[in-house]
């Protein structure tokens, strides 16, 4: 059976991405990332990862995008924006799917199954 991934986001904020993240998307030419404003554009020694403003990127792209899998698994916990943990799930391929919050935190749910 083939899976599809998904990143979620575990923390109790909302989802984001990290500066370096973002940067690592447009990279690979990721259309949404490519057409989202580079907020470390005007102030690149500032876009460190403990800059709050310059850490929350990429809220538009796919959470389910092969870019956004392949960047999350490449950088780890680099990934994370501001007070995000990112976490790949896996479900079946062929889920209707949707992320919801519980308690603060996402999950992958099906109208009968949750993956944590």
């Amino acid at each position: 059976m083939s899976t599809r991934k998904i990143v979620i986001n575990k923390s109790y904020e909302e989802f984001c991405l990290s500066h370096k993240a973002f940067l690592r998307l447009r990279e690979l030419g990721q259309r949404d990332a490519l057409q989202e404003a580079d907020p470390g554009e005007y102030w690149p020694s500032w876009a460190g990862p403990r800059e709050p403003s310059l850490n929350r990127c990429g809220v538009v792209v796919p959470r389910d995008d092969q870019k956004l899998v392949q960047v999350v698994e490449e950088l780890r916990a680099e990934a994370n924006g501001h007070c995000a943990e990112l976490k790949i799930v896996e479900i079946p391929h062929d889920v209707q799917w949707e992320i919801e919050k519980a308690g603060g935190a996402e999950h992958v749910s099906e109208v009968h199954r949750t993956w944590r």
